[in-house]
């Protein structure tokens, strides 16, 4: 008798969980750095190693992740701007900071 096996369809990645997403990953050798990614990198590491195109009009997690950054960055600006009593850039650096986190708050 021979048996049969059936064949298993994935389920999409967006189903899979972060930790079936690390197996997955770690069978890729172009992808490196698994354990220090969070499910939406998993995700566009996966695709992009297959060959997958994201299309996607929202921001990725990675440019939220930028963004944060340039808050923080404005953000001492902001402060040592203070410190030299310049309330002009002070209230350009505030509305500045007040732009990026809309932009964060949009893409969440």
């Amino acid at each position: 008798m021979v048996t049969k096996k059936k064949k298993t369809k994935e389920k999409p990645l967006e189903k899979m969980t972060a930790k079936e997403l690390r197996d997955l990953a770690m069978e890729i050798p172009e992808v490196t750095g698994v354990h220090g990614m969070n499910k939406v990198e998993l995700i566009g590491a996966i695709k992009k190693a297959r060959g997958i195109e994201e299309i996607s009009g929202k921001l990725t997690d990675s440019s939220i992740r930028e963004i944060k950054q340039k808050i923080k960055e404005i953000k001492s600006k902001r402060e040592t701007v203070i410190k030299e009593n310049d309330p002009k850039m002070a209230a350009i650096y505030r509305r500045r900071i007040t732009r990026l986190k809309k932009k964060t708050r949009r893409a969440a």
